[in-house]
Order: structure tokens, then C-alpha cells, then sequence
């Protein structure tokens, strides 16, 4: 017997098609909705409750009043989000600089270069904690660096530069940079090796300086990359915790305590969860709007 097109087994087969590529990714839907949107969306539930496991009687629906108090009546917010904004400009900057510095200089050909990039990059495989160990030992007033500037009269003898005020951010800085650069470094040598050697060439023949060479074919090139490793960088510098916990704690007298440091400080140490998922939504739209005016102003993806 001949199978007509009105067969109904031949009518089912494209909507049992059309259902397998949805069958496919719901795991990792599901796995999405369990692990990103719902804690988001109990954060946000959260802030907009009074919520302090030491003050039970106090919990209830606090409407807008966690995001009232941030704005209004309590300045610690505004010092750590100053403070956050400071670190994530002159730690991406920096890290920009020297990565580039770095990229350019492992690209070139020289003996000893598989060697030397391993050397670069080894520092982006060590930890925040292991980092933080190391960095003070070095900061160390008895047995660190100190001690020897100290001796080329360059320091006091004793001189502690995580517990000053005056010297704690730059050092906190220092730390972050020997972890931060070779970030850049990595991105941005992916991005050198793509570009075309006959550029290079074809500029050199009609006698254009290296200057020139790396402002008008170098960097258009890269700027996809400084932009999306930049924006990274901001998001990760912005939430940094681990290094500057582990090193400053936040001190001395708050003046290296970020934002989600502070968060950390109210939700897990005051166990005030209602007002730090407020400072944490807080962050959070603060991130979304500047990563998004970022990539519109820098016009990411757009050819020149």
C-alpha cells in the first residue's frame, strides 16, 4: 500500500524534530536556572527583606529601606565604592600597560623565548591566597624587602607597608599586578600571532617607523581584544576579594576595603543578609550598566 503525505506518521516526524534540539540543551537550561538565575533572583528577594539571623524579631518585608540606608545613611558604602572604582582604574590601567609590554616582547623571535613566556605567564597560575603568602613574606618588616631597602637607606628599619595608611594601597597594588599582568599578556600574544606578517612588510617597504607600524597596524588590531580583556578585567578587579582579604583584610581603618569586601564583611561576619544582598544588587546593576556603556562607547565588534 502506498504512503500518502496525509499519512499521520509522516506529519509527526518534523514536530518530533523540531522538539529534539530543545530536548538537548534543557539540562544545561536547568542547570543554568539552578545555579545563576535562581540565586540571583533570592538576592534580590533578600535585599528588599530585614533579614539578621542575630535579630529575628526585627526580620520582616523591608521594601526599599536596605537601599535607602546605602544611599543615605551610611557612608562606608560610598568610602568602599570610591575605593573599588580606585583599585579597578589604576589596577586595569597598569595591568594593560606592562601586559602589552610584555606581549610585544615575547612575540619577537630571540633564544629563549618558549622559556621566557613560561616565566611571564606562570604567575596568573598561582592562586590569591598562595599570591597573598607570598607577598607578605616579602612585605615582611623582619625578613622582607624592607629590610634591605632598609639597609640601602632607602627605609626605615621596621617600616610595615601593609599597616600604613600612606603606603598599604600601592603595595596592595604591587601584589595584584605581578598576578593581573600576565592576564593581558596571554590575551594579547594570541592577538599579536594573527596578525599578518605582510603588513609588517609591506610597511617597512614603504619606509614606516616602528612607531608607526604599531600605532596604525599593531593596535587597531588589538583593540577587540584590549576591549574584551579589559572589561574582563574590571568585572574581576571590581569583585576582587581573596588577594586584598588575605592581605589588608580590608584595613588599616577601612582604606583598602572594596565593596564586596564590605558585603562580606556585613552578610557573613554581622550576619546581616538582608542589607548585604542589598549592597550586593547594589554591585550588581552598578557592573551591568558600566559593562554595558563600555562596550557601546568602545564600539566592541565594529569594523574600522
Amino acid at each position: 500500500m502506498a504512503i500518502t503525505t496525509a499519512d499521520p506518521r509522516i506529519r509527526r516526524r518534523p514536530g518530533r524534530a523540531a522538539r529534539t534540539p530543545y530536548l538537548l540543551i534543557a539540562p544545561a537550561v536547568i542547570g543554568m536556572l539552578g545555579f545563576l538565575v535562581y540565586p540571583m533572583a533570592s538576592v534580590v528577594y533578600y535585599s528588599l527583606q530585614h533579614y539578621n539571623v542575630t535579630k529575628p524579631w526585627d526580620n520582616g518585608f523591608a521594601g526599599l529601606d536596605n537601599f535607602r540606608r546605602l544611599l543615605l545613611e551610611d557612608p562606608l558604602f560610598w568610602q568602599s565604592l570610591g575605593f573599588s572604582l580606585k583599585w579597578v582604574g589604576v589596577e586595569v590601567v597598569l595591568q594593560l600597560l606592562f601586559g602589552l609590554a610584555l606581549a610585544l616582547i615575547v612575540n619577537e623571535s630571540f633564544v629563549g623565548r618558549g622559556l621566557s613566556r613560561a616565566l611571564v605567564f606562570s604567575p596568573w597560575a598561582v592562586s590569591g591566597v598562595l599570591t597573598t603568602g607570598i607577598w607578605v613574606l616579602l612585605y615582611n618588616p623582619t625578613t622582607g624587602v624592607s629590610r634591605y631597602l632598609a639597609d640601602l637607606g632607602i627605609m626605615q628599619y621596621g617600616a610595615a607597608p601593609l599597616a600604613n595608611p600612606g603606603t598599604v594601597f600601592w603595595a596592595a597594588v604591587l601584589a595584584e599586578l605581578w598576578r593581573g599582568v600576565p592576564f593581558f599578556a596571554i590575551l594579547l600574544l594570541a592577538d599579536l600571532q594573527s596578525i599578518p606578517g605582510e603588513l609588517y612588510e609591506a610597511a617597512a617597504v614603504d619606509g614606516a617607523s616602528r612607531r608607526r607600524r604599531f600605532f596604525h597596524i599593531t593596535l587597531p588590531h588589538l583593540k577587540d581584544a584590549i576591549i574584551l580583556s579589559t572589561l574582563l578585567r574590571c568585572v574581576w578587579e571590581f569583585n576582587n576579594v581573596d588577594l586584598l582579604y588575605t592581605l589588608t583584610g580590608g584595613g588599616p581603618a577601612h582604606a583598602t576595603t572594596t565593596l564586596p569586601l564590605y558585603v562580606a564583611g556585613k552578610a557573613v561576619q554581622s550576619h546581616d543578609f538582608g542589607y548585604g544582598s542589598a549592597l550586593t544588587t547594589a554591585a550588581f546593576l552598578i557592573l551591568t550598566f558600566f559593562s554595558i556603556a563600555y562596550l557601546r562607547l568602545s564600539k566592541f565588534g565594529a569594523k574600522t
